[in-house]
């Protein structure tokens, strides 16, 4: 699995090597500022894009948080992509200090992706769910459900990084992406499920329970 064991993912390359270069650069040409700024800003880059363990909650029917972040929106609404239906949302807003490694919510299969071009309005509002750009993932559930996860952008992420395919089998808390410097992820459930965050609370990705779908009847 992509990711797994380092300790910040390897999409963090590109800009820590142009940083470091160009704190080098500074030093050796006497410029302190500018060496000092660079290398704050290779702290951040590497902080940004730290990559932890976490620990999934066990429970066929019990949905891990797809990120770390802020519940900014729970309640009922149309999915717009695939099931095109009255479902449940839950959405999670990332900010610049949030991890931004994105996780799958449950065991399943990836049936359906679209990814969707945008805007890049603020990831908070609730319009951006919407409008802004946007990669979708249909999950089936081992036990049959559908739910649907939605890596979102922002105002100032213009990368959405996605490692899953269709047809791919995925277990609860596998990280599945990235989105690059602010956005949100949004998860649309059936209309059964039992949602246990409110607005305003804080979750982790991966590892804070988010919903529970209902059992299924014998």
């Amino acid at each position: 699995m992509k990711n797994e064991g380092l300790p910040i993912v390897e999409e963090s390359f590109p800009f820590l090597l142009v940083s470091l270069g160009a704190s080098l650069a500074f030093w050796i040409g006497g410029l302190w500022q500018g060496a000092i700024i660079g290398i704050l800003l290779s702290l951040y880059i590497a902080y940004f894009f730290r990559n932890p363990e976490r620990l999934p909650p066990v429970g066929s029917s019990v949905l891990a948080s797809p990120a770390d972040g802020k519940v900014c929106f729970v309640g009922q609404v149309t999915e717009p992509d695939f099931i095109r239906q009255p479902m449940l949302k839950v959405s999670i807003f990332m900010n610049l200090f949030d991890v931004h490694v994105n996780r799958v919510p449950i065991d399943g299969t990836i049936r359906d992706v679209r990814y969707h071009r945008g805007r890049f309005m603020a990831a908070s509002e609730d319009r951006a769910s919407d409008e802004n750009e946007r990669n979708a993932l249909l999950i089936e559930t081992n036990q049959g459900e559908k739910i649907v996860l939605v890596q979102v952008s922002g105002l100032i992420a213009r990368r959405i990084v996605c490692y899953l395919g269709l047809g791919s089998f995925v277990l609860k808390g596998q990280r599945m992406g990235l989105i690059r410097f602010g956005s949100r992820c949004d998860l649309f459930l059936p209309l059964n499920s039992e949602i246990l965050v409110k607005v305003g609370d804080r979750v982790l990705g991966g590892e804070s329970i988010v919903a529970k779908l209902a059992e299924a009847k014998a």
